[in-house]
């Protein structure tokens, strides 16, 4: 695990980053195999240490993860432009984490369904009226013809970083320097 460069950036408080990652809407996993990189945005779901995602059963994905399951998943949100007269001082809100690990096949069909209801809990909440059968996911055939796979990024280490709002200080259209000098 590499430090965190800016130290006053980094994120330890581990609630903060539980919350940030069960909260956040896309993350990007990062593979690699035979010194060829590969970073595909995901919609995902965070449990106890792992991150969840799905998709067809064979593809490049599929293909990187079978030839090396080590991984990292990066998550980023930005809140807005942090104005400052001093043009080297404007920055960035935001939060990111970085989750390394392993990426193994859910093959327990509950464990699976269960991280599909969680996705759909996250994503459209309130939305079905039952929870998703085992069924569904057993049966699933996509229209390209290809199973769904679950799969799980078992995390090793996790680092944060964030940069609050102050909001006295987010640009917003309209806002210029003469505004703030006033």
């Amino acid at each position: 695990m590499f430090p965190i460069r800016l130290a006053k950036r980094a994120c330890t408080d581990s609630a903060r980053i539980q919350q940030f990652l069960e909260q956040a809407q896309i993350g990007y996993l990062g593979l690699t195999t035979d010194d060829i990189p590969y970073v595909v945005p995901l919609n995902y779901y965070w449990r106890e240490g792992a991150v969840y995602f799905h998709g067809a059963a064979e593809g490049r994905k599929i293909t990187m993860i079978d030839r090396n399951p080590r991984a990292c998943f990066t998550v980023s949100e930005e809140y807005g432009t942090i104005a400052s007269p001093i043009p080297a001082h404007t920055d960035t809100a935001y939060m990111s984490a970085i989750v390394d690990g392993t990426i193994v096949k859910v093959t327990d069909i509950a464990e699976a369904t269960e991280a599909m209801q969680g996705m759909l809990n996250k994503y459209v909440p309130g939305y079905y009226d039952k929870p998703m059968p085992q069924s569904h996911l057993e049966r699933y055939v996509s229209s390209m013809g290809s199973k769904t796979a679950v799969y799980k990024l078992i995390s090793t280490s996790i680092t944060a970083k964030e940069n609050e709002a102050q909001p006295d200080h987010m640009f917003y259209p309209g806002r210029t320097i003469g505004s703030d000098r006033q």
